[in-house]
């Protein structure tokens, strides 16, 4: 979940050589005034001259700012204005993705809860191959046998919550384009509703699958982690904690979604639900 590098181009200061120019050389003239000219400027030399001011190096870790027609890259100048998280932000993200079929995406986000990635794959593998290798409909779902899921590897509970998106979907005609109408906190009050989809699901499903710039899961452990670690954060009091990762969130609006991404791959983690309640 949690990369195409950019770089800024340079802009031609006036009264300096195009680029490409080629300096001209005047030829050289054998005459007594072009020697003078020579001493004099062997003088000139000879003076110390002051030399420009350095300017001080940029962090190796950091990019230069893209060029701002990049309309992917528009969050940048923006979060760099943030200098620990500068540090992390090596390499320019791609935009963030808007996929279809965001009802069966919601189904994928329950099964893989507290798996790895791997086991998380071989499951939904074995759930497309009940249909045949094809992304079934809610309908299919909802009328799928509940002991056939549990067959795939899903637990008891996880079965009732995929039977109960499903459920959802249908009763209330969900589509792509009802959702993508929604704002983010209507989004998530409205799939919170669904037994067993909590907060920090909906959650990724904006970030990853609606195309949604400026989420933060607060409650996700591998943000917290390289928060705590990047801002050295006290973690003596949760409430405290919480507030703060909240505070410092807040600074990264409307890009909130980007800074995540950048946090999850600093320390080569994926999003993992902390207290998730549905």
């Amino acid at each position: 979940m949690p990369k195409a590098k950019v770089t800024a181009k340079s802009s031609t200061s006036k009264g300096s050589p195009a680029k490409g120019a080629v300096k001209s050389i005047a030829p050289k003239a054998a005459t007594s005034k072009t020697a003078s000219t020579k001493a004099a400027a062997s003088k000139v030399s000879k003076s110390k001259v002051p030399s420009a001011p350095k300017t001080a190096p940029a962090a190796p870790s950091a990019i230069p700012a893209p060029p701002l027609q990049d309309v992917n890259a528009l969050y940048h100048p923006h979060l760099s204005k943030d200098k620990k998280l500068l540090t992390i932000m090596t390499e320019l993200l791609p935009a963030v993705p808007v996929r279809k079929n965001i009802a069966l995406r919601l189904i994928a986000s329950i099964m893989s809860q507290q798996l790895s990635t791997k086991v998380a794959t071989v499951i939904y593998n074995r759930f497309l191959a009940l249909y045949g290798g094809k992304e079934p409909t809610p309908q299919q779902v909802l009328d799928t046998p509940a002991a056939t899921l549990r067959s795939i590897g899903l637990s008891n509970a996880k079965v009732s919550y995929v039977h109960n998106v499903a459920r959802f979907t249908v009763d209330e005609k969900l589509t792509d384009k009802k959702l993508q109408q929604m704002s983010n906190e209507d989004v998530l009050a409205y799939l919170t509703q669904i037994k067993g989809v909590g907060r920090w699901t909906v959650e990724m499903l904006l970030m990853f699958y609606l195309g949604r710039e400026d989420v933060f899961a607060v409650d996700d452990l591998g943000l917290q982690q390289s928060m705590i670690k990047l801002y050295r954060l006290d973690t003596s009091d949760k409430k405290a904690l919480r507030q703060r990762l909240l505070q410092i969130s807040a600074k990264w609006s409307p890009y909130r979604t980007y800074a995540s991404r950048y946090l999850w791959a600093w320390k080569d983690m994926k999003p993992v639900a902390g207290n998730e309640k549905g």
